[in-house]
Order: structure tokens, then C-alpha cells, then sequence
């Protein structure tokens, strides 16, 4: 187990001022799309087009008018909200910029020029790139043939390395899939010494409950293991870009230094009053992401069309060509899709949209397809 004094004396801190990067990547990938117009459906991004709770939306007008002050005093208060709800204590808990904040400040702490981040390929490529920017060694794993992280793999290469950060994104974006909780359970477990997992669970709200579980339950237990969350996703936030990690509290003052414990008090009083309808909010909207997610995917069988089993609020389409063209001609029906994830150069990622916006994405689909 580690230390606030292994942490500092083994891994060290790097520059504050180099620190936040993978905001500008995420903000450049959504630059990258080309302009669209008219009646477009966005399945793009992962978003979540039920949008914010109305009661979300009330906070941040009835706030709009206070905005001129930086309401620095109500950060505590909403430190302890976040640690209430997910059952942990303040020390536990630093919010910040979406995920991504998250993930920056456990690269910076926790990786070097010699422990390096490890990961899985294909995976959530804002970290490799992140981590690459700072000139740090990544190592990557292939999934397993079911698209889970091979944590065994991730394991053996932190031993190879002398320690590092291992990120894992339960489920996995782009591929949608779950690594199972006994996986999860036993790298939590046998983390290498001077080695920090680092759980991303943007999407572990869509998941069925029966089928996985929050790898916070591994911080209860003292174990060096990092989650990030995000408001983006199951909140329908993401324009909000509110956040927060959660970490024993040596793992959080390492943190701290490299996230600046700050956001918009907007997305401060939606969070808030979002995460006071959460059980109810959540079960609703994950219930009705299934049922759209599976009226896809058995329109998908019945056309022979294969894909991976997806868990969060998108899909991997085996379109069996280059998706560059297919996502082109997709835009030319007034639908946007996910751009190439490299390897899976032949697959296209769909979010999950309403009923009519995916009953427009199956008829410019089949358009594409079957042409």
C-alpha cells in the first residue's frame, strides 16, 4: 500500500504549468468535425440527448444572476454533496472538469520518465495522448477476445515497469464493453507496488447493475485505486463539464496540486440539484437507454449486421469498411457519427439518441450499408 511519502519520494511532481492538456485534445477532436447544417441528429459524442433534469436547468437560471462572484465559499459544501452521495468522506473526494481533469492529474502524479501509464488498446485515446505530451512511456495491452481489459496483462506490466498508473474505462470507450467485477476485484487486489489504478467510470451509470459494480467500493477499503466520474454522460451535462475523482486521502493530496479544485458555480448548483433526484434520475435513464440500445441492436441481428455487445450509452458497429467514407455519407443524410478508432479502423461508434433521431440513424444506415 502506498504512501503520501512513497508517492511523492517515488514518482515526484512535474511543472503545475504543464498540466492541463487533455481539455484542449478533447476540445480539438470536437474541431476536427467538419461543420454540419440543418436537421442534424448528433451520435457523435456520447452525449446524452434527454439533457439535463429540469431541475438542473432551474438551478442554473435561478444562479445566472450571480455569477459575478466566484462563490470560492461554497466549494466545501459542495465537496461534502459529492462525498454523501457516493458514501465517503470530504478527504475522499476532489471535484474538478469533467473527467478529464481527473485523468490529467493522475498522469501527472503518477507517471514519469520511468513509471510509465498502462493501458489497454483500443481504449479512451485522450490519456495516451496526454501521457505521450508529456514524453511518458505508455505501455498497452490488447482486450481479451470478449473486450475486456486483460488485467493480468495490465498487472504483469506494471511489475515488468516498477510501478505506474494503470487506466482502465469501465465499460470501455469506444468499444462499449465490460470488463467483468471478479477481473476488476482481483487487479485491485494484486496492484504491483508503487502502482495506481486509475478507474474510469463515465458510463458506469448505463450499465445494468446486475452486471457491474463501482470500483469505489475498492477505495472503502484503503486500496490505491483512483475513480473518475463524470456529470457529462447519465446527467446529460456535458456542456457543464463538472467532474470529481475519488481516492483515499493520500492519493488525493497527491492530486491536488495538479487540479485546480474549481468550476463554474453554474454547473456547481446543477450538479447539486441533479444529484438530489439521483436514484430515481439515474434508474429512469438507464432503463430507457436499454430499451432503445437493445431495439438497435435487435434491428442490427435481424439485418445480419454484427457488433459488440454494448453496456454504456453507444455502440461498435462492424460496418466491415473504412469509416471515414461511411461516416462522410452518414453526414450527407443529416446523421453524425464517431470518427476512425485505430485499430478498429472497420467499426463505427454510435451513441445511443432518442426514437426518432435512431430511427433516422437506421434508415441513412442501411442507406450506406447496403449500397
Amino acid at each position: 500500500m502506498l504512501t503520501r511519502r512513497q508517492l511523492i519520494r517515488d514518482v515526484g511532481f512535474i511543472a503545475i504549468a504543464g498540466r492541463v492538456a487533455s481539455e484542449p485534445l478533447l476540445a480539438r477532436r470536437m474541431r476536427d468535425n467538419p461543420p454540419m447544417h440543418g436537421d442534424v441528429v448528433y451520435l457523435d459524442s456520447n452525449e446524452n440527448p434527454a439533457g439535463p433534469p429540469a431541475s438542473a436547468v432551474k438551478a442554473m437560471i435561478d444562479g445566472a444572476s450571480s455569477t459575478w462572484r466566484y462563490h470560492f465559499d461554497e466549494f466545501p459544501a459542495f465537496t461534502e454533496t459529492i462525498a454523501r452521495s457516493e458514501n465517503l468522506k470530504p478527504e475522499q473526494v476532489l471535484f474538478g472538469v469533467g473527467s478529464t481533469e481527473v485523468i490529467d492529474a493522475a498522469i501527472s502524479a503518477f507517471t514519469s520518465s520511468s513509471l510509465p501509464l498502462i493501458t489497454a488498446a483500443p481504449s479512451y485515446d485522450i490519456p495516451v495522448e496526454r501521457a505521450r505530451g508529456l514524453k511518458t512511456k505508455v505501455v498497452q495491452a490488447p482486450l481479451t477476445p470478449s473486450w475486456a481489459f486483460d488485467v493480468r496483462k495490465l498487472a504483469e506490466a506494471a511489475t515488468n515497469s516498477g510501478g505506474g498508473l494503470i487506466y482502465l474505462c469501465n465499460p470501455n470507450n469506444p468499444t462499449s464493453s465490460l470488463t467483468p467485477k471478479a477481473d476488476m476485484d482481483w487487479l485491485a487486489a494484486n496492484l504491483p507496488p508503487h502502482t495506481v489504478l486509475l478507474v474510469d467510470e463515465a458510463y458506469l451509470h448505463f450499465v445494468d447493475p446486475a452486471r457491474a459494480e463501482t470500483a469505489i467500493n475498492h477505495i472503502r477499503e484503503n486500496r490505491d485505486v483512483i475513480v473518475a466520474r463524470t456529470f457529462s454522460k447519465i446527467y446529460g451535462l456535458a456542456g457543464a463539464r463538472a467532474g470529481f475523482a475519488c481516492a483515499k486521502p493520500e492519493i488525493i493530496q497527491a492530486l491536488s496540486p495538479f487540479m485546480d479544485n474549481v468550476i463554474p458555480v453554474l454547473a456547481m448548483r446543477a450538479v447539486t440539484a441533479a444529484l438530489a433526484e439521483r436514484d430515481g434520475l439515474v434508474a429512469e435513464r438507464r432503463a430507457n437507454n436499454a430499451r432503445i440500445r437493445g431495439e438497435l441492436c435487435d434491428w442490427l441481428r435481424q439485418k445480419n449486421v454484427h457488433y459488440i455487445e454494448p453496456h454504456a450509452n453507444f455502440i461498435m458497429i462492424d460496418i466491415g469498411r473504412d469509416v471515414r467514407s461511411f461516416k462522410r455519407e452518414m453526414m450527407n443524410r443529416g446523421v453524425a457519427v464517431g470518427r476512425p478508432f485505430p485499430p478498429l479502423n472497420q467499426m463505427l461508434r454510435v451513441t445511443i439518441g432518442t426514437d426518432p433521431e435512431m430511427q433516422k440513424f437506421r434508415d441513412a444506415f442501411w442507406q450506406v450499408y447496403s449500397s
